[in-house]
């Protein structure tokens, strides 16, 4: 068991008002679970909790070492990112019972060439990158590997039941989930299709909102009631003159 450590604070700031942290380069983070009687509030400096999370991830265990406190098993269990510098704003902690069963979000490593890429041309497809498990928190896996190089044809697949875990880990889920495949490439026929070029006349495409101009010389149906109000407006001024 490869255990992570990270150093923490008490949090006092709440609210809006951890903004202070986060300038000063502090992640503010909870720690909650079975194990605390009530949720915890700490801080973790952002650069090491980032490099701890690249590495550990979600189910790899974290001696979190709290000041004045005793240090608690943890898992990672969520996190918040800024999404414009994409950078860790906040962390939740799940504080767990080293004798209780945990489940976690385990990450699946896909190892090998798949025979059906390499030699037919095929397109490697996984539609799950995750797995989720259940163990010991000390038995908890950082990954599980899933080996390509049984896919030799377009109609073999990789599934849920083909994962090998480790003793005392058990995989959560249907057994006949799909873990990875392989396609076959595209036809000369389907290539053509895509490669047709679609024959648009930009000077037809009629612009949303905008009203069709008049030709020159021709007035708009709107306009020529306004320019006949124009000239009745302007009859009783030129009267005016006269009679000066």
């Amino acid at each position: 068991m490869s255990t992570y450590r990270l150093a923490a604070k008490t949090r006092v700031l709440k609210g809006r008002k951890n903004w202070s942290l986060r300038l000063d380069d502090q992640v503010p983070a909870v720690i909650y679970g079975p194990a605390l009687k009530e949720p915890k509030n700490i801080a973790v400096d952002r650069q090491a909790f980032t490099r701890l999370f690249r590495e550990a991830g979600e189910s790899s265990l974290v001696e979190l070492e709290v000041e004045g406190s005793d240090p608690l098993h943890v898992l990672i269990q969520d996190i918040q990112l800024d999404p414009m510098r994409d950078e860790v704003i906040h962390a939740d902690f799940r504080a767990v019972d080293m004798n209780k069963p945990v489940e976690a979000e385990v990450k699946l490593h896909f190892v090998g060439e798949a025979p059906a890429v390499k030699s037919m041309g095929g397109t490697l497809v996984r539609p799950m990158e995750t797995v989720r498990v259940r163990a010991l928190p000390k038995d908890l896996p950082h990954f599980i590997e899933v080996g390509m190089t049984g896919l030799t044809s377009f109609e073999q697949v990789v599934q849920l039941k083909d994962l090998v875990a480790a003793p005392g880990v058990e995989i959560l889920g249907e057994a006949n989930q799909t873990i990875a495949f392989v396609t076959p490439p595209r036809s000369e026929e389907e290539m053509a299709e895509l490669d047709k070029a679609v024959d648009i006349d930009v000077t037809k495409v009629e612009v949303a909102g905008k009203k069709e101009e008049p030709e020159e010389g021709e007035e708009g149906a709107e306009g020529k009631p306004e320019a006949a109000g124009a000239k009745k407006e302007k009859e009783p001024a030129a009267k005016k003159e006269a009679k000066k």
